[in-house]
């Protein structure tokens, strides 16, 4: 009953995310800046976190050092998301999804790298299985209408790193001791504030009266982000942090078939071959690290 409930989180987790993208195009097909559509994504996410934290009786209180260290998890996690919406602003929507995916193996890169950890065969195969499945998506053609698919791509990319880096750091960290919806709250709250000020430096913060973006301002707040993120916990309290991952292939095939059924992006059997070949590589690398634990 355990493992079904936390399969369930997890599908609902990734599937939610998923619908960062939509929710994100379809905001700033409305004329909204890349810090208007995060300072709201993120400022709604976090009093639905602090209404879910507060109704569960989560404690909210951290040390200077906890806070120190949080903020630094929050630069990058910020990072993360303002990269991802650039690469929305310049290319397909499923491939930036895609290519953001590959976060595991730049984990276990560095791990290796930083840390020591040993990188094993199949975590080198999996990385050039990655590669060759981003090559074949960019080969069908990745750029979106009065887009940089260059930008879009390196924005991408940079999305990989930075959410890695933030991942290394809950588990390298502090951060680690600090309740899950605690930490949560913190990263998404400091986000909200930097979006907020980046909005107010470039043009300002626009106050939304239309009943119509405040609907797909919901969307991307409360499914695509509070609820995601509540039920990824949830998935890896009942089922562990391996299986859970597994189920994020789930994040950016649902951003493929939005992309494709809502703003027509391209995907034909090239780019299904090089999706396949992404989530082969990631699911490799999960198995590997959890056969490294093990021993």
């Amino acid at each position: 009953m355990k493992n079904l409930r936390g399969i369930t989180y997890a599908a609902l987790s990734s599937s939610t995310f998923g619908l960062a993208p939509l929710f994100s195009i379809l905001l700033l097909s409305y004329g909204f800046s890349s810090f208007e559509v995060l300072t709201y994504r993120w400022g709604v996410a976090t009093a639905a976190l602090l209404i879910f934290g507060l109704s569960y009786g989560c404690r909210f209180r951290i040390s200077r050092q906890e806070f120190q260290t949080v903020f630094l998890l929050s630069i990058a996690r910020a990072a993360t998301s303002l990269s991802l919406v650039i690469a929305y602003q310049n290319i397909s929507s499923g491939v930036a999804s895609i290519i953001h995916f590959m976060y595991p193996l730049a984990v276990a890169a560095a791990m290796a790298l930083f840390f020591r950890e040993r990188l094993s065969w199949r975590v080198v195969l999996a990385i050039a299985i990655s590669l060759a499945g981003v090559a074949l998506l960019s080969s069908g053609g990745i750029g979106r209408p009065g887009g940089d698919p260059q930008i879009g791509a390196i924005a991408a990319s940079f999305s990989v790193f930075a959410y890695g880096g933030y991942i290394i750091g809950v588990r390298k960290s502090h951060a680690a001791q600090i309740e899950s919806a605690t930490l949560t709250f913190y990263v998404t709250a400091i986000g909200a504030m930097m979006f907020l000020c980046g909005g107010l430096l470039t043009g300002g913060v626009r106050i939304v009266t239309d009943g119509v973006q405040w609907l797909v301002i919901l969307g991307l707040a409360l499914p695509a982000t509070a609820i995601s993120n509540i039920t990824l916990v949830q998935a890896i309290k009942y089922i562990g942090p391996t299986l859970t991952s597994i189920f994020g292939a789930l994040e950016p095939l649902t951003a493929v078939i939005i992309g494709a059924a809502v703003f027509g992006e391209r995907f034909g059997l090239t780019s299904m071959a090089g999706v396949a070949l992404v989530i082969a590589a990631v699911t490799m690398v999960v198995l590997s690290s959890q056969r490294q634990k093990q021993a």
